[in-house]
């Protein structure tokens, strides 16, 4: 392809992006699709594909032979075709058959990397959840292996594909009505670090803990550990900033279209609850400075939220007027005698009646899921970006482990996006990439 192929390229790409077409050849895909990590969120957003493309879903892959055996028979009883999925233990061995056309990740944070840079060498392009990694080095190598192997990378950051929220970004955000935004306040109040101190015990014999560990360091098992649990623990994710700062970072940035933040400032750790077997901090704050506009961060999981409305959320101070957003709605309050607004979770349950029944699927995201999906199939049409391409939720996740850095080591850190270092900070920069349990190998973007 030459420079100007490239080019042409990329404006109708452009193009394509924002007009969103929904032809039926886009929704009408009839692509093989796998999945890894079988879990609570791999399934919901497998089922959301589902329901908006005829899809056949050919592989599932678990560590934990009862979860991915039991995912099969849903998937059966929901894909239009009928067929249980081949399953597989490993994914490496899942990827060998190199059939897939998409393939979905949704397995614990530390095996993103891996497991996405895997699945597009194999040739498919991939979703996968958020944050994008763990190091900061990992998210780098992913970035660079979407673009080397030319494969289109949504990631699982659908506050951009929430209907509600949409709405708010054109119709307030855009259209001018909060002024001239200075501030924004981003944060999660509710209790969800775990509490207590629960014994190590050996795996359950249905789950390979070795591979479910991974390049992880391996900690002892607990009732934590598998399923869900694991977010206690910083050897596996990057605690609530991790988590729920990505999401409603990511919301701000996709709202207000910001790039890097010039610096991140965060300070806290374990204030309260000190006895938890959790090493994630239950208070920190966080400084993400863009230049004009501060966004700041706080979590606690502990005390009352400041708004019982809004624990989870982003406040938007303007000029004219404040923005409240979360996933349940918004509501906008002008200064003066302007007009107020307010925004609801878009539930489909009439196009979708097994919203309803499905298990553990939030109800209110569905649609946002659903949004989402159309617009990855729409971007492997177009092979153009999708809404929250690689390189997005790359900017977010990386931002987010800065202000983990920046807490551990007591002070902000400055981040060169073109360096993809922390300016004249040796130490920050020999945190950018964790060690890897061995026989594992780090993946950076020169090896990839």
């Amino acid at each position: 392809m030459n420079r100007r192929q490239f080019l042409h390229l990329g404006t109708a790409a452009t193009a394509f992006t924002v007009l969103r077409p929904r032809a039926a050849e886009v929704l009408d895909l009839k692509k093989r699709v796998g999945l890894i990590g079988t879990g609570w969120y791999g399934k919901c957003d497998l089922l959301r594909l589902i329901q908006v493309a005829p899809v056949e879903v050919v592989s599932l892959c678990d560590v934990d032979r009862k979860m991915v055996a039991e995912a099969a028979d849903l998937v059966a009883t929901r894909q239009v075709s009928r067929k249980k999925p081949r399953t597989y233990g490993d994914y490496r061995e899942m990827l060998k058959e190199k059939d897939l056309d998409l393939v979905l990740i949704g397995t614990p944070d530390h095996w993103h990397a891996l497991t996405m840079i895997e699945a597009v060498k194999a040739g498919a392009d991939v979703w996968v959840q958020k944050p994008t990694s763990v190091d900061i080095v990992e998210s780098q190598a992913m970035l660079a292996t979407a673009r080397k192997h030319g494969r289109v990378v949504q990631v699982g950051t659908q506050r951009r594909s929430t209907p509600h929220l949409i709405e708010a970004r054109n119709d307030l955000i855009q259209a001018g009505r909060l002024g001239k935004i200075s501030h924004v306040e981003i944060c999660c109040y509710w209790h969800m670090r775990a509490k207590g101190n629960p014994p190590d015990i050996a795996p359950p014999e249905h789950l390979d803990y070795e591979l479910w560990t991974g390049p992880a360091p391996m900690r002892p098992f607990t009732t934590w550990t598998h399923p869900r649990g694991w977010r206690a623990f910083m050897e596996y994710g990057n605690g609530i900033v991790g988590d729920m700062c990505i999401h409603m970072l990511d919301m701000v940035r996709w709202m207000l279209d910001l790039g890097w933040p010039r610096s991140v400032a965060s300070a806290g750790g374990i204030l309260v609850d000190t006895a938890s077997k959790a090493n994630i901090t239950d208070t920190q704050v966080a400084t993400f400075d863009f230049g004009t506009l501060p966004v700041v961060w706080t979590h606690r999981t502990w005390g009352s939220s400041p708004d019982p409305k809004y624990p989870w959320s982003a406040t938007f101070y303007g000029d004219k007027g404040t923005l409240k957003a979360s996933v349940f709605g918004y509501d906008f309050t002008p200064v003066g005698d302007g007009k107020a607004a307010h925004g609801e979770p878009l539930y489909e349950y009439d196009k979708y009646p097994e919203d309803q029944t499905e298990k553990d699927l939030e109800k209110h995201c569905a649609s946002a899921i659903r949004g989402h999906m159309k617009d990855l199939l729409a971007a492997t049409v177009s092979r153009g970006r999708p809404v929250a391409d690689i390189e997005q939720g790359c900017i977010s996740t990386i931002a987010c482990i800065l202000a983990n850095l920046s807490q551990k080591l007591g002070r902000g850190l400055v981040w060169d996006p073109a360096q993809g270092q922390v300016r004249g900070d040796a130490e920050a920069n020999q945190l950018l990439q964790r060690a890897y349990r061995a026989p594992w190998v780090h993946p950076t973007p020169l090896t990839v």
